[in-house]
């Protein structure tokens, strides 16, 4: 009896990534509605039955896997092969039949560190969610590097090589430490952590993409009297979540009938570059008569 439990326990466990319905889970913890909710709407999560998400249950391994690839998108269509590849290829443990074998393979071929004989049903630790799930994240573009160190109290608790991804896990905002300072490094993950900290991550995907075609954005004008004769005129790119983003006028334009046209450029931070972890509001402030109407646009590349 209790075997059939336990495997209808994993079935359960293993169809979190499908299905979708109507019904907001009853058990959710506090905080964790918004996340799950909307992982449950894009088909990547689903709860026990239509109430019960079980937010404190454990996920393993494997399930962790499969969540992060469908969530982020991963997948392998930059990749030529010349034989199809197989879980066995990389994984002792993992079945080339096994219902996770080709997310493993994505992951695999996506720079997620994944030990060569995990136990894909075994629980997974913080630690290890973080590190697959930060590494998985920056697969997918540049992110800037935050000029900023997070103080984790227990910090002699991380395994030294993924300490450097559990910071940016942080800096990015992804997951927190808890009200003593400390991550918990050891501790099992939780179903709803594990939720939580993949939908964190999809925002900051989706802001990091939209930040990477940065002339599409809008770009705010005000006009300021300075004299009768000049106005000061600014432009705005509003609020950026790091240091490292600018905008820089690049000329004005003076067409007839009192039109002015200011083009300008926009500049995000380079691959690598140290910023400061602040809001902040790049603007740029150039002069025009007063006779003029001002407009901005985009520099034609």
């Amino acid at each position: 009896m209790k075997k059939m439990m336990a495997m209808a326990m994993t079935v359960l466990l293993a169809s979190s990534l499908t299905l979708s319905s109507a019904y907001a889970f009853s058990d959710l913890d506090e905080g964790q509605q918004e996340a799950i909710m909307s992982l449950k709407e894009r088909g990547i999560v689903s709860g026990f039955d239509n109430e019960h998400f079980v937010p404190r249950g454990k996920i393993s391994y494997a399930q962790s896997v499969q969540m992060i690839v469908k969530g982020l998108g991963l997948n392998l269509d930059h990749i030529q092969f010349f034989k199809k590849p197989l879980a066995s290829d990389s994984f002792t443990n993992v079945p080339d039949d096994a219902w996770y074998a080709d997310a493993f393979i994505i992951a695999n071929f996506n720079n997620m560190s994944i030990p060569r004989d995990v136990n894909p049903n075994g629980t997974i630790t913080r630690e290890q969610f973080a590190n697959l799930l930060v590494s998985a994240l920056e697969s997918k573009g540049d992110f800037p590097m935050v000029k900023m160190f997070v103080i984790i109290k227990d910090e002699d608790q991380i395994t030294p090589e993924l300490q450097g991804t559990i910071q940016r896990l942080l800096l990015y905002k992804i997951a927190a430490l808890d009200g003593e300072g400390n991550f918990n490094p050891k501790a099992e993950l939780t179903r709803g952590e594990a939720a939580t900290w993949l939908y964190n991550a999809i925002k900051v995907l989706e802001a990091h993409s939209h930040a990477e075609t940065p002339q599409t954005e809008n770009v705010s004008v005000s006009v300021e009297k300075v004299t009768d004769d000049v106005n000061k005129v600014t432009l705005s790119r509003g609020s950026k979540p790091t240091g490292g983003y600018a905008i820089d006028i690049q000329s004005i334009t003076f067409k007839d009938r009192g039109h002015a046209v200011v083009t300008y450029v926009l500049r995000n931070p380079a691959p690598g570059e140290m910023v400061t972890q602040m809001v902040t509001e790049p603007k740029a402030v150039t002069y025009v008569a007063s006779g003029y109407e001002v407009t901005a646009e985009p520099a034609v590349k």
